[in-house]
């Protein structure tokens, strides 16, 4: 979603007035209920600033990266509720119902959800908490993917955002296989939600093979990407921006393949280069 805004544009030493396309960011409530002892449940989980759109694919991604989830088909059904708020008359508060109170232990999600657009799930402070719930390592040998593949995936990404060509301000997630064809994407204000919405999204209609599959975001890699790569086992990351120290370390706990500055004719590896082809 955009608006249309008035704006003073600088340029050649003269300011004009032009109509302006900026992405709406607007936020959103997420909470789980479940039953305990035949009693509903209802908590909220997470305020997140978003793109307003695919709301329940942000949702579904993110109870299963943070594994609040183990499985899609604990989610019952996924509702946008509350009154039409604001400027844009949306619903900025939904709920998720889980199918069984044996899914969600509600007192082992031991810090807060509370989120924003630029700074992602915030809180994790050690790799060694990703263990806890993550026992397992990606494949080492696959996918692998060839060099061409890699520098083409910013650009196909790019060519086939709906929202960045007319606003400018809005990220983008790919969920591509390992030939470099897009399988899913999504787009938000911020890079963490528009990873989020991929994952659920390809969660929902069962797209995800992780043995041929890689994923492409734009701007720079963090902890908290590689993170929500590492819940799909999925085995490389790439991105067009620099990635985070924490993120090349949890990228080599756990075995995934992490490219960054990601150029026409360039790209940096920054673990597992195993799966990377560069000589055909």
């Amino acid at each position: 979603m955009n608006s249309k805004y008035n704006i003073l544009k600088y340029k050649s030493n003269n300011l004009s007035n032009i109509e302006d396309l900026v992405s709406i960011e607007e936020p959103l409530e997420i909470s789980i209920k479940f039953k305990r002892e035949e009693i509903w449940i209802q908590k909220i989980i997470s305020i997140t600033m978003r793109t307003p759109g695919n709301d329940e694919d942000l949702v579904r991604g993110f109870l299963f990266n943070e594994k609040i989830i183990e499985k899609n088909d604990f989610i019952e059904k996924i509702e946008s509720i509350g009154e039409y708020v604001g400027e844009y008359k949306l619903q900025n508060k939904i709920v998720a119902t889980l199918n069984d109170s044996e899914n969600v232990d509600i007192d082992k999600i031991k810090r807060n959800f509370l989120t924003n657009s630029s700074c992602g799930v915030c809180g994790k402070t050690s790799l060694d908490s990703l263990e806890i719930i993550k026992k397992d390592k990606t494949l080492k040998s696959l996918p692998k993917i060839s060099k061409e593949i890699i520098i083409k995936s910013p650009a196909t990404l790019r060519d086939n955002q709906s929202e960045f060509s007319k606003t400018g301000g809005i990220h983008a997630s790919g969920l591509f296989s390992s030939n470099g064809e897009i399988i899913s994407l999504r787009e938000d204000v911020g890079r963490h939600n528009a990873l989020d919405k991929v994952i659920g999204h390809s969660l929902n209609n069962g797209l995800l093979d992780p043995p041929s599959q890689f994923i492409t975001c734009s701007g720079r890699l963090n902890f908290e990407l590689v993170q929500k790569v590492l819940m799909t086992n999925i085995g490389i990351l790439i991105g067009v921006g620099a990635p985070t120290s924490l993120a090349i370390d949890l990228a080599n706990k756990f075995d995934i393949t992490l490219i960054g500055f990601v150029k026409e004719d360039s790209f940096n590896i920054y673990s597992n280069e195993n799966r990377v082809i560069i000589k055909n």
